[in-house]
C-alpha cells in the first residue's frame, strides 16, 4: 500500500508540473517603468532615446521640442518571436500611459522593428517612421492628423500598420467619445497572442479598468514576419508641421512563451471563399489540437484533485480512534497469555441396591 501511495504522489506531481508549464507560460522579457526620473539608473541602462526624445518631469517627451520634431524611445534588449528548440512562439502584453497636446501633429506609435533598423535616422515621415526604406516593421499608430496620402479616416484614429504607413486596420476613436490630442492622460493596452495569432488594442481614460473587449484587433503571425531575427520594441512620434507634444508617463512590457503544440491557426473569413477545402482540413486539425489541449487540462486538474484527496486522506483517514478510559484495551502481549483455571476433586458414593429391588429404610 505504501508503494502505491508513493507512485501516485509522483505521478500527480509530474502531471501538475506539466500542467503548470503549459498553462502558466514562462516569462521571457519583462520591464516596467512607472515614471522616468532623471536619476533612474535602471532606465538609462535599459532604454535608449533618439532624436528629440528627452526626459521631462518624470515622463518622456518624445516630440514637441520644436516644430517638426521627431523622437523615439527604444528598449535596448532585443526580442525574438520564435524562441527555443523546438520552436515556441512568443506572445506579449504592453501597457502605457500617454498624452498629446491639442496641435494636429502626426501622433504617437508603438513600433516593432528589426535590430538592423536605423534608429537614429528620421526622414520626416509620419510618427517618426521611415517611409521608403524596405525594412519590415509593425506599428500601432495613435494618429491625430488626417493625412490623405495614407488614406486616414480622420484626425482621431488608431490603426495597425505593417511595412507601410497605410493602415491595414483602423478604428475611429471618436466612436468611443475619446480625443487623442486632448492633452489628457490616456492608457492603452496592446496584446499579441501567439496561439490565436492576433493583436488587440484597448484604450481608456486614466483610472478606468482595462476594457473587456478590444477597441481594435487584427490577425497577424509575427513569427512569420521576422522568424528568428532579433527585433526591438519602442515608441515613436513626430509633430509633423506642428509643435505637438507627445509624452509617455509610464510603460510596461512583458513577453511569454507557449509550447509550439498548443498553437492553433486563426480563423480568416476571407479564406473561406478562396481555400474552402484547405480550411476544412485545417479546421479538423484545430479540433484535434483543442481536444488534446482540453484533455491535458482535464488531466492536470484531475491529478491536482487526486493529489489533494490523497493528501487529506493521509492526514485524517489513517488516524486510529482513541477509546474512552473505561474501555481501555489490554495490550496484545497480555491477551495472548494462557489463563490459569482452578481444578477441584469431587467424591461421588452410590448406595448398593437391595436384591429385591426395594431400598433399605
Amino acid at each position: 500500500m505504501a508503494s502505491i501511495s508513493v507512485s501516485t504522489y509522483i505521478m500527480a506531481f509530474f502531471l501538475l508540473n506539466l500542467y503548470l508549464k503549459v498553462v502558466a507560460a514562462e516569462p521571457y522579457l519583462s520591464f516596467s517603468f512607472k515614471n522616468f526620473g532623471k536619476d533612474s539608473e535602471e532606465f538609462e541602462s535599459r532604454v535608449a532615446l533618439y532624436g528629440d526624445a528627452k526626459v521631462s518631469n518624470d515622463s518622456i517627451q518624445i516630440s514637441g521640442s520644436e516644430i517638426s520634431s521627431s523622437g523615439r524611445v527604444i528598449y535596448k534588449k532585443p526580442v525574438q518571436f520564435v524562441e527555443g528548440n523546438p520552436r515556441n512562439m512568443v506572445s506579449f502584453s504592453m501597457y502605457f500611459v500617454f498624452s498629446m497636446s491639442s496641435e494636429k501633429g502626426d501622433g504617437l506609435a508603438f513600433i516593432i522593428v528589426p535590430a538592423s533598423f536605423p534608429l537614429n535616422v528620421f526622414d520626416g515621415c509620419s510618427m517618426g517612421l521611415l517611409g521608403d526604406r524596405k525594412l519590415r516593421f509593425l506599428a500601432v499608430e495613435f494618429d491625430t492628423f488626417k493625412d490623405e496620402k495614407y488614406g486616414d479616416v480622420n484626425g482621431n484614429h488608431v490603426g495597425v500598420d505593417i511595412d507601410s504607413l497605410v493602415s491595414v486596420k483602423v478604428s475611429n476613436v471618436s466612436s468611443i467619445n475619446f480625443v487623442l490630442n486632448s492633452d489628457e492622460k490616456l492608457q492603452a493596452w496592446i496584446d499579441y497572442e501567439a496561439n490565436s495569432k492576433r493583436i488587440e488594442v484597448r484604450l481608456s481614460k486614466i483610472g478606468v479598468i482595462r476594457p473587456v473587449n478590444p477597441f481594435l484587433s487584427y490577425p497577424i503571425d509575427l513569427s512569420q514576419m521576422w522568424e528568428n531575427e532579433d527585433v526591438l520594441v519602442g515608441l515613436s512620434s513626430s509633430g509633423g508641421n506642428s509643435s505637438q507634444k507627445c509624452n509617455v508617463h509610464s510603460w510596461s512590457f512583458r513577453t511569454r512563451t507557449v509550447p509550439h503544440w498548443m498553437h492553433s491557426e486563426p480563423m480568416d473569413p476571407e479564406s473561406f471563399v478562396e481555400k474552402g477545402e484547405e480550411l476544412n482540413v485545417r479546421k479538423r486539425s484545430e479540433c484535434v489540437e483543442r481536444i488534446l489541449a482540453a484533455l491535458i487540462f482535464s488531466t492536470g486538474c484531475g491529478a491536482l484533485g487526486a493529489f489533494t484527496a490523497l493528501f487529506v486522506w493521509t492526514i485524517f483517514a489513517n488516524r486510529r480512534p482513541v477509546p474512552p478510559e473505561e474501555y481501555i484495551v489490554q495490550p496484545k502481549e497480555h491477551a495472548l497469555q494462557p489463563k490459569e483455571f482452578e481444578y477441584k476433586k469431587f467424591n461421588i458414593s452410590v448406595d448398593k441396591a437391595i436384591e429385591d429391588g426395594s431400598l433399605q429404610d
